[in-house]
Protein backbone atom coordinates (compact mmCIF):
# COMPACT_ATOMS: atom_id res chain seq x y z
CA UNK A 1 0.00 0.00 0.00
CA UNK A 2 1.56 3.62 -1.03
CA UNK A 3 2.15 6.18 1.25
CA UNK A 4 -1.18 8.39 -0.67
CA UNK A 5 -3.06 5.08 0.47
CA UNK A 6 -2.06 4.72 4.11
CA UNK A 7 -2.65 8.41 4.65
CA UNK A 8 -5.86 8.53 3.69
CA UNK A 9 -6.97 5.94 4.78
CA UNK A 10 -5.92 7.09 8.46
CA UNK A 11 -8.34 9.65 7.98
CA UNK A 12 -11.58 8.54 6.01
CA UNK A 13 -11.35 4.74 7.43
CA UNK A 14 -13.62 3.09 5.64
CA UNK A 15 -15.19 5.46 3.85
CA UNK A 16 -11.51 5.73 1.83
CA UNK A 17 -12.07 2.72 -0.97
CA UNK A 18 -15.50 4.20 -1.98
CA UNK A 19 -14.20 7.52 -2.07
CA UNK A 20 -10.80 6.74 -3.90
CA UNK A 21 -12.49 4.85 -6.15
CA UNK A 22 -15.21 8.01 -6.65
CA UNK A 23 -12.15 10.30 -6.87
CA UNK A 24 -10.99 8.13 -9.78
CA UNK A 25 -14.32 7.96 -11.81
CA UNK A 26 -14.84 10.61 -14.42
CA UNK A 27 -15.22 14.11 -13.66
CA UNK A 28 -18.49 15.14 -13.83
CA UNK A 29 -19.00 18.89 -15.32
CA UNK A 30 -21.91 21.04 -15.73
CA UNK A 31 -23.11 23.44 -18.38
CA UNK A 32 -23.74 26.72 -17.38
CA UNK A 33 -24.00 29.85 -19.14
CA UNK A 34 -23.71 33.18 -17.22
CA UNK A 35 -23.88 35.67 -19.45
CA UNK A 36 -27.35 34.98 -21.67
CA UNK A 37 -26.24 34.75 -25.89
CA UNK A 38 -22.64 33.68 -25.17
CA UNK A 39 -20.78 29.80 -24.89
CA UNK A 40 -21.28 27.94 -22.02
CA UNK A 41 -18.54 26.90 -19.43
CA UNK A 42 -18.15 23.50 -18.33
CA UNK A 43 -17.00 23.44 -14.90
CA UNK A 44 -18.00 21.15 -11.51
CA UNK A 45 -21.15 22.23 -9.65
CA UNK A 46 -19.43 21.90 -6.37
CA UNK A 47 -17.05 24.75 -7.81
CA UNK A 48 -20.20 27.37 -8.88
CA UNK A 49 -21.23 26.65 -5.24
CA UNK A 50 -17.98 27.97 -3.97
CA UNK A 51 -17.57 31.24 -6.46
CA UNK A 52 -21.32 31.45 -5.45
CA UNK A 53 -20.78 31.71 -1.52
CA UNK A 54 -18.83 35.01 -2.07
CA UNK A 55 -22.12 36.67 -2.12
CA UNK A 56 -21.04 39.01 -4.64
CA UNK A 57 -23.60 41.89 -4.94
CA UNK A 58 -24.03 44.43 -8.06
CA UNK A 59 -21.53 47.43 -7.60
CA UNK A 60 -18.74 45.10 -5.23
CA UNK A 61 -15.10 45.64 -5.74
CA UNK A 62 -13.86 42.31 -5.45
CA UNK A 63 -10.83 40.26 -5.97
CA UNK A 64 -10.01 36.74 -6.97
CA UNK A 65 -6.63 36.09 -5.93
CA UNK A 66 -6.00 32.64 -7.88
CA UNK A 67 -8.28 33.03 -11.15
CA UNK A 68 -7.49 30.77 -13.09
CA UNK A 69 -8.86 28.87 -15.05
CA UNK A 70 -11.41 31.51 -15.18
CA UNK A 71 -14.60 29.52 -14.13
CA UNK A 72 -15.50 30.88 -10.64
CA UNK A 73 -14.51 34.74 -12.36
CA UNK A 74 -17.67 33.98 -14.44
CA UNK A 75 -19.93 33.13 -11.87
CA UNK A 76 -18.71 36.66 -10.00
CA UNK A 77 -18.66 38.38 -12.98
CA UNK A 78 -22.47 37.79 -13.26
CA UNK A 79 -23.22 37.93 -9.93
CA UNK A 80 -22.16 42.05 -10.60
CA UNK A 81 -24.67 42.86 -13.04
CA UNK A 82 -22.77 45.03 -14.74
CA UNK A 83 -22.18 47.06 -12.22
CA UNK A 84 -18.77 46.80 -9.89
CA UNK A 85 -14.90 45.60 -10.42
CA UNK A 86 -13.33 42.39 -10.36
CA UNK A 87 -9.56 42.08 -10.00
CA UNK A 88 -8.97 38.31 -11.74
CA UNK A 89 -5.08 37.71 -10.59
CA UNK A 90 -3.14 34.40 -12.05
CA UNK A 91 0.48 34.87 -11.48
CA UNK A 92 1.36 31.73 -13.83
CA UNK A 93 2.08 33.57 -17.31
CA UNK A 94 0.70 30.45 -19.29
CA UNK A 95 -2.62 30.44 -17.26
CA UNK A 96 -3.09 33.91 -17.24
CA UNK A 97 -3.71 34.13 -20.84
CA UNK A 98 -5.81 30.70 -20.47
CA UNK A 99 -7.76 32.97 -18.36
CA UNK A 100 -7.60 35.97 -20.77
CA UNK A 101 -9.06 33.42 -23.25
CA UNK A 102 -12.11 32.42 -20.99
CA UNK A 103 -13.02 36.13 -20.15
CA UNK A 104 -13.36 37.15 -23.62
CA UNK A 105 -15.36 33.73 -24.94
CA UNK A 106 -18.17 33.86 -22.37
CA UNK A 107 -18.36 37.37 -21.09
CA UNK A 108 -20.35 39.78 -23.36
CA UNK A 109 -17.68 43.06 -24.50
CA UNK A 110 -19.82 45.55 -22.79
CA UNK A 111 -18.81 43.93 -19.38
CA UNK A 112 -15.20 43.30 -20.12
CA UNK A 113 -14.07 46.25 -18.65
CA UNK A 114 -15.40 44.71 -15.07
CA UNK A 115 -12.45 42.46 -15.36
CA UNK A 116 -8.90 43.69 -14.74
CA UNK A 117 -6.70 40.33 -15.16
CA UNK A 118 -3.15 41.55 -13.23
CA UNK A 119 -0.12 38.91 -12.60
CA UNK A 120 1.02 39.18 -9.36
CA UNK A 121 2.33 37.16 -6.30
CA UNK A 122 -0.91 36.60 -4.37
CA UNK A 123 1.17 37.54 -0.97
CA UNK A 124 1.60 41.09 -2.26
CA UNK A 125 -2.18 42.13 -2.32
CA UNK A 126 -2.76 42.08 1.44
CA UNK A 127 0.19 44.57 1.84
CA UNK A 128 0.27 47.18 -0.88
CA UNK A 129 -4.15 46.84 -1.32
CA UNK A 130 -4.86 46.35 2.11
CA UNK A 131 -9.28 46.72 2.88
CA UNK A 132 -9.71 47.69 -0.61
CA UNK A 133 -12.63 45.21 -1.59
CA UNK A 134 -15.67 44.19 -0.63
CA UNK A 135 -15.34 40.41 -1.60
CA UNK A 136 -12.35 38.34 -1.75
CA UNK A 137 -11.96 35.04 -3.19
CA UNK A 138 -9.00 32.70 -2.84
CA UNK A 139 -9.17 29.60 -4.32
CA UNK A 140 -5.91 28.60 -3.40
CA UNK A 141 -3.37 26.30 -5.53
CA UNK A 142 -3.38 22.89 -3.50
CA UNK A 143 -2.79 19.06 -4.02
CA UNK A 144 -5.63 18.03 -6.18
CA UNK A 145 -5.68 14.42 -5.32
CA UNK A 146 -8.36 13.73 -8.10
CA UNK A 147 -6.28 15.13 -11.16
CA UNK A 148 -2.78 13.53 -9.12
CA UNK A 149 -4.51 10.17 -9.55
CA UNK A 150 -5.54 10.37 -12.96
CA UNK A 151 -1.60 11.09 -13.90
CA UNK A 152 -0.73 8.18 -11.78
CA UNK A 153 -3.25 5.81 -10.47
CA UNK A 154 -0.46 4.09 -7.85
CA UNK A 155 0.69 7.63 -6.24
CA UNK A 156 4.25 6.08 -5.14
CA UNK A 157 5.93 9.21 -5.17
CA UNK A 158 3.29 11.22 -3.07
CA UNK A 159 4.77 12.32 0.35
CA UNK A 160 2.84 13.59 2.85
CA UNK A 161 5.47 16.81 3.15
CA UNK A 162 4.15 17.28 -0.57
CA UNK A 163 0.39 18.57 1.82
CA UNK A 164 2.27 20.47 4.57
CA UNK A 165 4.16 22.79 2.09
CA UNK A 166 1.03 23.10 0.37
CA UNK A 167 -1.17 24.76 3.58
CA UNK A 168 1.85 26.91 4.63
CA UNK A 169 1.09 28.74 1.01
CA UNK A 170 -2.36 28.13 1.16
CA UNK A 171 -1.62 29.90 4.82
CA UNK A 172 0.63 32.86 3.78
CA UNK A 173 -2.40 33.34 0.39
CA UNK A 174 -5.20 33.97 2.90
CA UNK A 175 -3.77 36.06 5.44
CA UNK A 176 -3.02 38.10 2.47
CA UNK A 177 -6.80 38.12 1.43
CA UNK A 178 -7.85 38.84 4.77
CA UNK A 179 -5.96 42.16 4.60
CA UNK A 180 -7.39 43.17 1.66
CA UNK A 181 -10.58 42.68 2.51
CA UNK A 182 -12.67 45.70 4.17
CA UNK A 183 -13.57 45.40 7.75
CA UNK A 184 -17.41 43.57 7.56
CA UNK A 185 -16.21 42.19 4.31
CA UNK A 186 -15.74 38.29 3.11
CA UNK A 187 -13.47 35.93 2.24
CA UNK A 188 -14.47 32.52 0.45
CA UNK A 189 -11.54 30.17 1.43
CA UNK A 190 -12.06 27.14 -1.62
CA UNK A 191 -9.62 24.39 -2.70
CA UNK A 192 -9.91 20.81 -4.79
CA UNK A 193 -8.02 18.97 -2.55
CA UNK A 194 -9.85 16.15 0.01
CA UNK A 195 -6.51 17.11 2.82
CA UNK A 196 -7.64 18.41 6.06
CA UNK A 197 -4.43 19.99 6.20
CA UNK A 198 -5.28 22.16 3.38
CA UNK A 199 -9.01 22.56 3.90
CA UNK A 200 -9.87 23.03 8.17
CA UNK A 201 -6.51 23.47 8.78
CA UNK A 202 -5.77 26.60 7.05
CA UNK A 203 -8.73 27.99 8.15
CA UNK A 204 -8.23 27.07 12.04
CA UNK A 205 -4.70 28.35 11.81
CA UNK A 206 -5.88 31.75 10.40
CA UNK A 207 -8.84 31.78 12.76
CA UNK A 208 -6.43 31.20 16.04
CA UNK A 209 -3.81 33.67 14.70
CA UNK A 210 -6.20 36.50 13.80
CA UNK A 211 -8.46 35.99 16.63
CA UNK A 212 -10.20 39.06 17.23
CA UNK A 213 -9.83 40.65 13.41
CA UNK A 214 -11.81 37.02 11.81
CA UNK A 215 -15.02 34.95 12.53
CA UNK A 216 -16.53 32.37 10.27
CA UNK A 217 -19.71 32.94 8.31
CA UNK A 218 -21.89 30.32 7.43
CA UNK A 219 -24.22 32.02 4.72
CA UNK A 220 -24.41 29.73 1.90
CA UNK A 221 -26.29 30.28 -1.19
CA UNK A 222 -28.75 28.75 -0.94
CA UNK A 223 -30.71 28.41 -4.39
CA UNK A 224 -27.23 27.26 -5.62
CA UNK A 225 -26.61 24.84 -3.11
CA UNK A 226 -30.41 22.95 -3.67
CA UNK A 227 -28.33 21.98 -7.44
CA UNK A 228 -25.36 19.60 -5.53
CA UNK A 229 -26.05 16.88 -3.33
CA UNK A 230 -24.07 15.50 -0.61
CA UNK A 231 -23.00 18.57 1.13
CA UNK A 232 -21.12 17.95 4.10
CA UNK A 233 -20.49 20.26 6.97
CA UNK A 234 -16.89 20.87 8.98
CA UNK A 235 -15.79 22.35 11.79
CA UNK A 236 -14.71 25.60 9.41
CA UNK A 237 -16.84 24.88 6.39
CA UNK A 238 -18.61 22.65 3.84
CA UNK A 239 -17.36 19.94 1.62
CA UNK A 240 -18.28 17.84 -1.86
CA UNK A 241 -16.84 14.61 -2.22
CA UNK A 242 -17.92 12.53 -5.48
CA UNK A 243 -18.61 9.90 -3.79
CA UNK A 244 -21.77 11.40 -1.90
CA UNK A 245 -22.49 14.13 -4.33
CA UNK A 246 -23.13 12.18 -7.70
CA UNK A 247 -19.58 12.63 -9.23
CA UNK A 248 -19.25 16.54 -8.20
CA UNK A 249 -15.94 17.88 -6.28
CA UNK A 250 -14.06 17.48 -4.70
CA UNK A 251 -14.46 21.44 -3.07
CA UNK A 252 -13.61 22.67 -0.32
CA UNK A 253 -14.74 25.75 0.91
CA UNK A 254 -14.91 28.49 4.33
CA UNK A 255 -16.66 31.68 4.39
CA UNK A 256 -15.08 34.37 6.17
CA UNK A 257 -15.99 37.57 7.44
CA UNK A 258 -13.10 40.29 8.70
CA UNK A 259 -14.41 41.83 12.00
CA UNK A 260 -11.39 44.45 11.88
CA UNK A 261 -8.31 45.60 10.51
Amino acid sequence: MSLFDLYFKSIYQDRWPLLQSSLLAEEMKTSRSCFEGHASYYMDSASILAAAALGVQPGDQVLDLCAAPGGKTLVLAEKLAGKGLIIANELSRDRRMRLLKVIEEHVPEKFHSLIQVTGYDGNQFGLKKANQFDRVLLDAPCSSERHLLHEDPSMKDWKESRTKQLAMRQYSLLCSALLSVKPGGVVVYSTCSISPLENDGVVERLLKKKEGTVELDWIVQEDEASKVSGIEKTSCGFQIFPDRASGAGPIYFSRLKKIRS
